[in-house]
């Protein structure tokens, strides 16, 4: 059990990630976030925190983030196994910072939170204003019969077609409540979660909705083969041995420093706030050398492969660009990115190649000067998509533009908080998807990354 010194709220979860109890500071962000008590977790971060403790039962300690129509929020919580037998979790808030949103902020994570789950769908449906079938889209091989029995029921309300998780109401209910929802569909062994997104029209209800369903499970291509048949494969070091006995010390570090920082244990000078503030800095530091040496893991391990997606790289990188702006905005950086509309199809694994616009956009942002300007820019080369990330930093050398996307190489910066691998870890990444990393820069002149990617000439399957 967690120690009850400065937690601010507990709340309590179940087997279907579900909160089910909590007190009032975490009931309220959950209400806030557009959730229900009780209710599938409202907040993305922290759900996707409880859903690893359930599965791998560990304990968790990590900060969260999220926002409702007001404001945003930071939050450092830890999570463990429920204490009481029960399948679920126990969650503990042990700081929380808050800020105002900029304005519209709210509407562009809406954008982009239905952007994902627009590219995820494995099925999408469009209904009537009273939620009835008038068309079904899915290539996915386990929702086949599901899409069978709805081309089949076209006119017939969608919710006749799937299980609800959890949920014994008559149906139909009204759309919100429906929206996240999770369901179980025949033939699939996979767990999925319903997004409704509603046809504006004139008065209070919509005139339509987009269905979408949306898995977080990988659906098996073949027969899984048992483990004792396999070769055998070097344990991975710091991803299953040392990385969870420092994480766990490292994280109470940062939640106490947290504490003090915030001044939620009782007043205190400015002096000792700030080195708070420092310890708190250079524990996340730690944290985030922890994560790129389990991504190094990943990425140099034997057979590692990518998926191959149809993915937009205009829309991936409005999304990395939205995700990145409030750090952006801190020194007073624009970021220039594809205008909407704009589209360019590639063939990559999409969180994937989020993960490298962010590491590039994030590498920019702290090497560009206040108030100066990044662009993404996007075009296709033949065969081949490119996107690329231009900044007015001060660029590079030539000696520095051959060993930057070495393993560990910082170029000589110290207290910056980097590791020396993003840039390791995003090549590899590149190129594990066919594709390729470079850099041309000059000292003086900014530096301009170049990502490219298979083209994806089926530009009908974006």
């Amino acid at each position: 059990m967690v120690a009850d010194g400065a937690i601010l709220s507990r709340a309590v979860s179940d087997a279907d990630d579900r909160l089910v109890l909590a007190d009032e500071l975490l009931a309220s962000l959950q209400l806030r976030c557009g959730g229900e008590l009780p209710g599938t977790i409202a907040i993305p971060s922290l759900l996707e925190v409880v859903r690893k403790v359930r599965r791998y039962q560990l304990k968790l300690a990590r900060q969260v983030s999220g926002q409702d129509h007001e404001e945003a929020f930071g939050a450092w919580v830890e999570v463990e196994p429920r204490s009481d037998g029960e399948i679920g979790c126990e969650i503990f808030l042990r700081s929380i910072r808050r800020s105002a949103l900029p304005e519209e902020a709210s509407d562009r994570a809406e954008e982009r939170r239905i952007a994902i789950d627009r590219h995820l769908a494995e099925l999408t449906a469009r209904l009537d204003g009273r939620q009835r079938l008038l068309a079904v889209e899915s290539d996915a091989a386990d929702l086949a019969e599901l899409r069978e029995t709805m081309l089949d029921g076209i006119g017939e309300l969608w919710t006749n077609f799937v299980t609800f998780n959890a949920n014994s109401h008559h149906q139909p209910l009204h759309w919100r409540l429906l929206d996240g929802a999770q369901v179980t569909v025949a033939g699939s062994a996979r767990s999925w979660r319903a997004t409704l997104i509603p046809t504006p029209a004139p008065g209070s209800e919509p005139s339509g909705f987009e269905l979408l369903l949306v898995s977080d499970e990988p659906l098996q291509s073949g027969p899984v083969q048992l483990v004792h048949d396999l070769a055998p494969v070097p344990p991975a070091l710091i991803g299953e041995d040392i990385a969870p006995v420092l994480r766990q010390p490292i994280e109470r570090i940062k939640a106490n420093a947290e504490t003090i920082r915030t001044r939620l244990a009782g007043p205190l000078s400015q002096d000792y706030a700030n080195y708070a503030s420092e310890i708190s800095a250079a524990a996340e530091h730690l944290l985030g050398l922890l994560d790129d040496l389990s991504d190094l893991e990943v990425v140099e391990a034997q057979g590692f492969l990518t998926a191959s997606d149809h993915i937009d790289l205009a829309d991936v990188a409005r999304q990395a660009a939205g995700i990145q702006s409030v750090r952006a905005q801190e020194k007073q950086i624009s970021i220039d990115v594809p205008k909407p509309g704009d589209s360019l199809p590639a063939i990559a694994e999409f969180r994937r190649v989020l993960q490298i616009l962010l590491n590039l956009l994030g590498n920019a942002i702290n090497y560009s000067p206040e108030g100066s300007s990044i662009w993404i820019r996007i075009e296709e080369v033949e065969d081949r998509s490119r996107i690329i990330v231009a900044d007015q930093g001060p660029g590079l050398s030539p000696e520095a533009t051959r060993v930057i996307f070495e393993k560990f190489e910082r170029l000589g910066r110290s207290g910056d908080g980097g590791s020396g691998l993003g840039l390791y870890i995003s090549r590899k990444l590149a190129r594990a998807m066919g594709g390729e990393l470079s850099v041309d820069s000059a000292p003086g002149q900014g530096a301009r990354f170049l990502l490219e990617l298979p083209g994806d000439g089926d530009k009908s399957a974006l």
